[in-house]
């Protein structure tokens, strides 16, 4: 984690152009941010888990009230079915219908696997605000599939207490389309890529419906997370997202 500067009087000619380039990068990536997120939102996704020796479809829907609350419904496979995780602020519960059991997620085990996937229970809590939490710099220009796209280094700020050295990022210039992120640890080693494919447009929005993750620690794996369907600032309150509605939710 690397702090900023700044610097006045007769300096400012030289710092003027980093200054300027940092401005516009954070707008880049509020951009892009603000066109994936809403107040609220409904969406029905499909997740393929991959493994070198096997792999499984899971479907589900999600409801969201940013960016404290998240519900998680699983409807594919029947075995599955009615599986309910719920995030509230920073813990996470699961129901678990077979065992008629709702389980909190302890601290020992947010780094586990969430439904065999690539994505940990730590994922689906992480509050850092990809805006606001990190000191964004323009890095350049590159084509990324078949997209002209900014090329952005994130470095989260000192005193937020965020895992990644450092995040790339490459938006596109037209429609702020977040089209590839790589995830750096503290010692520079590149850890899991996201791409992003497949523009749709959902409720008056153009966003990307297929993610890849792929860890680079663990060859063959990746996780795909399709969009089938999304709902952007539906009507939801926090008495939503409780465990009795978990129990409840179909």
């Amino acid at each position: 984690m690397k702090p900023n500067r700044f610097a006045p009087a007769l300096l400012f000619i030289c710092v003027l152009p980093v200054v300027v380039l940092s401005q516009d990068a954070r707008e880049i990536v509020k951009r892009a941010d603000e066109n994936m997120r809403a107040n609220s939102s409904y969406s029905e996704c499909r997740m393929t888990i991959t493994k070198p020796t096997w792999s499984r479809t899971v479907e589900l829907k999600a409801w969201a009230l940013e960016p404290d609350y998240t519900l998680m419904y699983v409807t594919v496979p029947a075995r599955d079915k009615g599986t309910v995780t719920l995030k509230r602020k920073n813990e996470v519960w699961n129901w678990i219908p077979a065992a008629q059991k709702i389980i909190k997620i302890p601290p020992s085990m947010m780094l586990s696997s969430w439904m065999g996937s690539d994505f940990t229970n730590d994922d689906l809590v992480r509050e850092a605000s990809v805006v606001d939490d990190y000191n964004h710099k323009l890095l350049g220009e590159e084509m990324v599939g078949g997209y002209s796209a900014h090329k952005i280094e994130s470095i989260p700020k000192p005193d937020k207490g965020i895992i990644w050295g450092k995040i790339i990022s490459y938006i596109s210039k037209e429609s702020y389309l977040n089209l590839k992120s790589e995830y750096y640890d503290e010692d520079g080693v590149l850890v899991k890529i996201f791409n992003g494919s497949q523009a749709k447009t959902f409720d008056g929005r153009r966003i990307m419906t297929r993610w890849e993750m792929i860890p680079q620690d663990k060859p063959g794996n990746s996780t795909v997370m399709e969009y089938l369907n999304v709902k952007f600032n539906i009507e939801l309150t926090p008495a939503f997202f409780s465990e009795q509605n978990m129990k409840r939710i179909r």
